[in-house]
């Protein structure tokens, strides 16, 4: 799953980390990929989000924040059925936009066979900047030997230069089996775009059983989910 949670405010402007945890829980994801979670931050009441999320959905988690604000941090988290083993986090260096970005990597077992799952957040104003930043994720990930999972709010439509720089090594777990279906997750209430992607390293082999949307005005964007089956 990826899940932009927008620091847990739904499109009712309520703060609801309980409705985010059940939004994730009825899913039953081994993985999952949150952008927009803060820690300790003054607008969220201070409360530290992912280790929140971790403990209502029974779920290890791992925290990278890019940006601190109001006191506290804000960033991306993965959050994982399984132990996470290691992690990995990477600034990006930007062009224009004020707002540091970056990803985090977690290694964990699943089926006896070690993953990768990185979730990202990608520039939302700029388009140079956008590939820029998909550059950089590329080029850190070049080395990983184990299957590798990308998934993120990559504020870039399909025909976008940064997704077709992704899509270059990467499937696109959606229009694997969703070609017919647009699968817009922005904004929650009248989706418009799709923007938030599950994507597979080519050379991995890893199988689409389905992919979709989650309907939820929990955040600004919707969850999507994808049912994947490793070689």
């Amino acid at each position: 799953m990826t899940y932009n949670i927008h620091v847990g405010v739904g499109m009712d402007k309520k703060l609801d980390l309980a409705r985010i945890a059940s939004v994730i829980k009825k899913q039953h994801p081994d993985l999952v990929g949150l952008q927009e979670v803060d820690r300790g931050v003054e607008r969220t009441q201070r409360i530290d989000e992912i280790a929140e999320l971790a403990n209502l959905t029974k779920m290890d988690y791992a925290f990278a924040f890019n940006l601190k604000y109001q006191g506290g941090q804000y960033g991306v988290a993965i959050l994982s059925k399984s132990p996470i083993l290691a992690t990995d986090h990477h600034l990006y260096l930007n062009t224009r936009e004020a707002e540091r970005r970056g990803f985090i990597r977690a290694e964990v077992h699943i089926g006896g066979q070690l993953v990768n799952f990185v979730t990202t957040h990608l520039d939302y104003q700029y388009e140079d900047g956008r590939v820029f930043e998909a550059q950089q994720l590329l080029a850190a990930m070049k080395d990983v030997k184990s299957p590798l999972i990308v998934v993120g709010d990559f504020n870039d439509v399909p025909a976008g230069e940064a997704f077709k720089l992704m899509r270059q090594s990467f499937d696109d777990a959606w229009s694997q089996t969703r070609a017919s279906d647009d699968g817009f997750s922005y904004p929650a209430d009248k989706a418009a775009k799709r923007i938030d992607y599950i994507l597979t390293r080519q050379t991995d082999r890893i199988r689409v059983q389905r992919a979709w949307i989650v309907d939820t005005l929990a955040s600004d964007h919707v969850p999507v989910v994808a049912e994947l089956e490793l070689p």
